[in-house]
């Protein structure tokens, strides 16, 4: 029997396309961005303080670095960025000769390397991109006709990492080597269901089960990448659900992004906190998000 539970608001954002969640446990703090809206957040959920940074570019993830900077994924290139002082410095530059796409969502894997992806910002083309950058900066990419890179987790003790092309509604398995960050054995991993929106951001959490947004669902869904069993789901008062992480001081809840973007007035009455950050507190705990440069967990 499939498990079902419903999300609480905690933040009435209104992102336009809220995306990226990172927990950062040293400081309690939960990063997010909005895309659309240009701008990163970062939140504490216990204390309510809440920043907003803007900028001129849209960003698709913000991960913090053990040096107090962020590394921010945005459309045109990667870059770091200092939220005392606001200076933005460019790490690195791709796609310079695809100015139809831009970066989407990224994360560290466990040993402290920047795997972000790319997509074509019509949705038509795929034509995206999956690159690792390495934190002496050098970038390469590691896959290529991506209709929207998205969802990104790994399993150090099943040495795999898995990934989503919401384009293509695919979630697939790699084997993965941690020392080198090779990834090998592209296999598909679970019949994504036809009246469940796309697949969108992935978390994993102690027991290498994966919680995959649907974007247009509605939900969360838990999901046992061994058999691409359904185990659960949580329902969300938005239809566009992006993605999800663990967090808390016990990385016991999970915080889910929302969007506005695409929704009808109708929608927009029918759900007046789309755009928001939702959490559930569940019976299973998560695993850490990494910062950028290092095994450390923030």
């Amino acid at each position: 029997m499939i498990r079902t539970e419903q999300a609480s608001l905690i933040l009435d954002s209104k992102s336009e396309l809220g995306e990226g969640p990172h927990w950062d446990s040293v400081s309690g703090t939960l990063y997010f961005v909005d895309i659309i809206g240009q701008m990163a957040h970062a939140y504490d959920p216990r204390g309510g303080k809440h920043d907003v940074h803007r900028f001129g570019l849209m960003p698709s993830s913000v991960i913090p670095m053990a040096d107090g900077r962020w590394v921010l994924t945005m459309q045109d290139g990667i870059y770091s960025y200092s939220p005392g002082d606001g200076a933005l410095e460019v790490l690195a530059m791709v796609e310079e000769d695809l100015p139809g796409n831009r970066f989407n969502d990224a994360k560290c894997d466990p040993m402290g390397r920047l795997w972000a992806g790319t997509m074509d910002m019509s949705f038509r083309a795929f034509t995206g991109s999956l690159y690792r950058m390495e934190p002496d900066g050098g970038v390469r990419r590691m896959l290529g006709d991506v209709g929207c890179s998205n969802g990104l987790s790994w399993d150090e003790s099943k040495s795999s990492m898995y990934y989503i092309d919401t384009m293509k509604r695919e979630v697939y398995g790699f084997h993965y080597e941690t020392e080198t960050g090779e990834i090998s054995g592209r296999r598909k991993l679970l019949d994504w269901p036809e009246d469940a929106g796309s697949p969108d951001g992935m978390t994993i959490d102690a027991e290498g089960m994966l919680w995959i947004a649907h974007f247009g669902g509605g939900r969360v869904s838990r999901w046992n990448p061994a058999n691409g069993e359904l185990l659960g789901e949580i329902r969300v008062a938005a239809p566009n659900v992006t993605s999800c992480v663990f967090g808390g001081e016990s990385l016991d809840e999970l915080y889910i992004t929302t969007a506005r973007t695409g929704l009808t007035p109708s929608q927009l009455e029918a759900y007046p906190h789309a755009g928001g950050v939702f959490a559930a507190k569940l019976g299973v705990t998560g695993t850490p998000s990494r910062c950028f440069g290092g095994r450390d967990v923030r």
